[in-house]
């Protein structure tokens, strides 16, 4: 039998060859799932011939089979046709995107909640084993493990849903690499993003504008870790 290992690998978009996030990947072997983070990195063990599965909402899943690989590479396709810049109708918005993770992996959900930890019944008060099943199993922690993703995964929808490339070429007059710079250097929180109008955001865009005048070529260094949703 060969060992186990962990190996790395990327997320592409199959049509732009540019990285994806959000992008869950599954080892049909052992089950373990990992999400990659935004910048399309990830880390899973493997052993040789283990058959990786790759996918991501409005896309279709991508597959491949370990052989030794020094890098996984997914390409996913889009299960819509893609058009260069592309202005989204109908699009789903965070809450009903949530909605449906909730939906979805209602099981997870569940487990990520394990109720109260003590219950009243007919011998009196005692502890609820359900609860603390919930709230110290291996299945348990995966699962608020998985909820937080999504919570986060929320967050960040709601912050492209209002900080949009469309608003800030509208304030600034940016476009191509430095519309890129500036929306990765100047991305606001969730809170902001949330609770912020028009007006609020448009000064927002007008002050870091000012800033990024200054040194429009400056990129900084990535800060997202990977996270993995089942840690041995």
């Amino acid at each position: 039998m060969s060992s186990q290992e962990r190996v790395e690998g990327i997320g592409f978009d199959a049509d732009t060859k540019q990285r994806i996030g959000k992008v869950l990947i599954i080892n049909a072997r052992t089950g373990e799932n990992v999400f990659n983070n935004l910048r399309g990195e990830f880390g899973i063990h493997v052993r040789m011939g283990d058959y990786l599965i790759a996918s991501k909402e409005n896309y279709y899943s991508d597959t491949l089979v370990y052989e030794g690989q020094k890098v996984l590479l997914f390409y996913l396709k889009r299960a819509t046709i893609y058009i260069d810049p592309v202005t989204v109708t109908g699009k789903k918005s965070p809450e009903e995107i949530l909605a449906q993770r909730r939906k979805d992996y209602d099981k997870a959900y569940k487990l990520a909640d394990p109720g109260d930890i003590f219950s009243v019944g007919q011998n009196g008060a005692g502890l609820s084993i359900n609860a603390v099943y919930n709230l110290l199993s291996k299945e348990g922690k995966n699962a608020r493990r998985l909820t937080k993703f999504f919570q986060k995964e929320y967050e960040e929808n709601v912050i492209d849903q209002r900080f949009t490339k469309e608003i800030v070429t509208s304030v600034t007059g940016l476009e191509g690499t430095l519309l890129d710079n500036f929306m990765l250097r100047y991305r606001p929180s969730y809170f902001f993003a949330k609770t912020a109008g028009h007006y609020q955001m448009t000064e927002y865009i007008k002050s870091k504008y000012e800033t990024f005048k200054l040194n429009p070529n400056y990129r900084p260094l990535p800060k997202l870790p990977i996270h993995l949703i089942d840690e041995k």
